[in-house]
């Protein structure tokens, strides 16, 4: 559900709903995943919003994205070798096409843009 503008939240206090992420992405765990849009443009090219991760191992195909992590921890492996630590406050870019394996150490809630 996209916000009405002009908007504010408080990102901590955006209510999610997890679901399970689809068996065929599942690593190791149990991991559950939310997401709430928040924006999107009005070309809809580019949207903004919360997104969470339970903790756990899974495997994802990425989109043109910057998020910023508010909460949790987890390692993020490329399958070209390179890996980030992604915790509070820090900025990430991932690449379109960018095969990952997210390890969620802590639950991980962040906002996001993508870009279609």
């Amino acid at each position: 559900m996209t916000a009405t503008p002009p908007f504010a939240v408080h990102v901590a206090d955006v209510e999610l709903e997890h679901a399970p992420l689809p068996a065929e992405q599942v690593v190791s765990g149990d991991p559950t995943v939310a997401a709430r849009e928040l924006w999107r443009a009005p070309a809809g090219a580019v949207s903004a919003g919360v997104w969470e991760i339970g903790e756990g191992v899974s495997t994802d195909v990425e989109a043109d994205e910057l998020f910023v992590v508010i909460s949790g921890r987890a390692t993020i492996a490329f399958a070209d070798g390179r890996v980030v630590e992604a915790g509070p406050g820090d900025a990430v870019e991932l690449r379109a096409g960018d095969r990952t394996t997210w390890t969620v150490h802590e639950r991980l809630r962040k906002v996001y843009v993508v870009v279609e």
